[in-house]
């Protein structure tokens, strides 16, 4: 056969480390065909074959069915067509492996029960319009019907997570908490008192201002990194330094009724359950997560009962 090499099939399991079984089978339909046949019967290879197992291996390792393969070698189709199409496929097979993976890790973590179980797996697999349909429903049970002025559209997008089409195995996980999280009756409640409170204490007001927990937040950071006892007679320039700028938000006087007004939106707004959400929400958007508002709350919280107490 113009007097080019020939290989038999051992020749070939030889060259390329495949079985001699895998290299007929693959011969056998037609991926890697024989040039002729020796005097006994036996298959005979051309140079080329060598190089078209190699290549026949690395797709077969890509995860290539054998037909499409076929349709490579044989160039009816081109190869970087094929290779975009099983990106894409891997892609999606990749996510839904993601998605099984932390809801496992999760019910192993929690030692959920079956029914948590099946929540978890169904919330994994909500569409991302399904996902922004249960956000939108917690929001609009949050927000609907409550005047919080101008803000209300940035708050709403600043507590919207947004789970990415490749999501890592910990945004998925933090997504599934949050989802849970945003069911809770009671922290939906929680939630509409706080716009209901921020909303009062802006009402008349003009403008977009600062709500009493980023107030207390700004106010207090100095004294709890000085280590002042939120009872002592250090805190108290604090204490009015807060409640000066809470009544210039609400637009009404520094006085008992105020600063009673005011412990009762850091209660509400003191709720682990709103620092978590936060917390999952910045995991899930890929946001860096913030400095927990629990220790200023806690500091406000005592200094006001001190000097509001009857």
């Amino acid at each position: 056969m113009n007097g080019e090499p020939q290989f038999s099939i051992g020749d070939l399991a030889r060259r390329t480390g495949l079985t001699v079984k895998t290299i007929r089978f693959w011969s056998d339909r037609g991926i890697v065909p024989p040039i002729g046949r020796d005097p006994g019967g036996r298959r005979r290879y051309g140079v080329e074959a060598v190089a078209r197992l190699d290549l026949v291996r690395t797709l077969r390792e890509l995860g290539l069915d054998l037909a499409t393969i076929r349709r490579v070698v044989d160039r009816e189709v081109p190869l970087a067509e094929v290779a975009a199409a099983h990106a894409q496929a891997l892609a999606t097979q990749i996510r839904v492996l993601r998605l099984r993976h932390a809801v496992l890790t999760t019910v192993a973590r929690r030692g959920s029960d079956p029914e948590e179980m099946e929540l978890m797996h169904e919330l994994a697999r909500l569409s991302a319009c399904e996902r922004r349909r249960l956000i939108d429903e917690f929001l609009d049970a949050a927000f609907t019907g409550v005047d919080t002025g101008p803000a209300l559209a940035g708050v709403r997008r600043t507590l919207t997570p947004e789970l990415p089409e490749d999501a890592e195995v910990e945004q998925v996980e933090a997504w599934l908490e949050l989802a849970e999280l945003s069911r809770d009756p009671d922290f939906r409640a929680g939630l509409r008192r706080m716009a209901e409170q921020h909303a009062a204490d802006r009402a008349g007001a003009t403008g977009v201002r600062r709500d009493a927990v980023a107030i207390t937040r700004d106010q207090v950071g100095p004294a709890l990194a000085a280590g002042v006892d939120p009872l002592s007679p250090a805190a108290e320039p604090v204490v009015a330094a807060v409640t000066a700028r809470y009544a210039q938000l609400c637009d009404r006087p520094d006085d008992l009724d105020l600063r009673r007004r005011l412990l009762a939106r850091l209660e509400c707004a003191n709720d682990p359950r709103r620092e978590r959400y936060l917390h999952l929400l910045s995991v899930v958007n890929g946001w860096p997560t913030g400095e927990s508002l629990a220790p200023a709350l806690d500091w406000s919280i005592r200094a006001l009962h001190a000097r509001t107490a009857e």
